[in-house]
């Protein structure tokens, strides 16, 4: 590694991103490459996480590494006149490997150093991108989802759903630097995907004590507003369990029932939720189908203890 690499880019993992999100390559499999190389996921992890079969994104891989191959490209520490075209697909690949390590609310998996790394990293990317809006919103999105990891276990180490976090036990001082750097974010032009997934997690970090209710009708909203750029089945998914709380779960579960059940059947949260809301409906028979198809996926063990748990309630 060159000195001048290490001032350009002084974070090692976030330069060997920036180097493998190169424009030779697919956008659709810059992330997924970048992920493998860098991150170390398997390509089911990655598969997983763009709703592909395992085998088609084997298939994608193989093509970017042949392309990469055959146009001989010379993959050097890009300087800043080359940043911003490559941000989309960092930012990409940072979201993932983030959501890897923040599913595991006990912090003990394979990809957990993930989650305080990511606070650095992101960090280093403000600083390189000061003017990005959604360097920024991403940096804040990870410090909401981080001052919040202190109220994710209860005491027998099971996973506490987010609406029945205690909000005492978050981290002020992370809730505060998510805040200013959303606000930046804001004052750069309307609010981008990243932005409204960074303001559903102030939306909910604005909560004082359990005795104040969820943020439901804004989180509806908000993803709402998420919607209006792109259908995402994570958004939907998550989505449904606000509006089962505003709406009611019958329409929440309608909504839910006209997603591909076949693309999202690899997708633990999906059966998770469907199963909750099936099981609010009292179709017991089909809500303990859906908890044991969650469970099949093998989640993390806080998650496998609180869908144990859940399933348990109407068994």
């Amino acid at each position: 590694m060159l000195a001048s690499d290490a001032r350009l880019i002084p974070d090692e993992r976030l330069r060997l991103i920036f180097v493998c999100c190169h424009p030779a390559v697919a956008p659709e499999a810059r992330a997924a490459l970048t992920l493998r190389l860098v991150c170390g996921l398997s390509a089911q992890e990655i598969a997983r996480a763009f709703l592909v079969s395992e085998p088609a994104m084997l298939q994608r891989l193989t093509r970017a590494k042949r392309k990469i191959a055959e146009a001989g490209v010379s993959f050097e520490v890009p300087g800043p006149e080359a940043w911003p075209e490559r941000l989309a697909a960092v930012i990409a690949t940072l979201e993932v490997a983030y959501a890897r390590a923040h599913e595991d609310a006990a912090g003990v998996g394979p990809h957990a150093g993930f989650a305080n790394e990511m606070l650095g990293l992101t960090a280093v990317l403000v600083e390189l991108l000061p003017r990005e809006p959604d360097a920024l919103a991403f940096a804040a999105l990870v410090r909401y989802a981080e001052a919040r990891r202190p109220a994710r276990l209860d005491a027998d180490g099971v996973m506490v759903p987010l609406d029945r976090q205690d909000p005492a036990l978050w981290r002020g001082d992370l809730i505060d630097q998510g805040e200013a750097l959303l606000r930046r974010a804001g004052g750069l032009g309307p609010p981008g995907p990243i932005q409204l997934r960074a303001a559903l997690h102030s939306a909910w970090c604005a909560r004082r004590g359990l005795d104040e209710p969820p943020p439901w009708p804004v989180v509806v909203s908000l993803y709402d507003a998420l919607l209006s750029f792109g259908d995402d089945p994570f958004a939907r998914i998550n989505r449904a369990v606000a509006l089962a709380e505003v709406a009611g779960p019958a329409i929440a579960l309608e909504e839910l029932e006209t997603l591909d059940a076949a693309r999202l059947a690899s997708l633990q949260p999906f059966h998770a939720v469907r199963a909750d809301l099936l099981s609010r409906l009292g179709r017991r028979e089909e809500a303990l189908a859906a908890y044991d198809g969650a469970l099949a996926l093998g989640p993390a063990e806080a998650e496998r203890r609180w869908l144990i748990r859940k399933r348990m309630e109407i068994a």
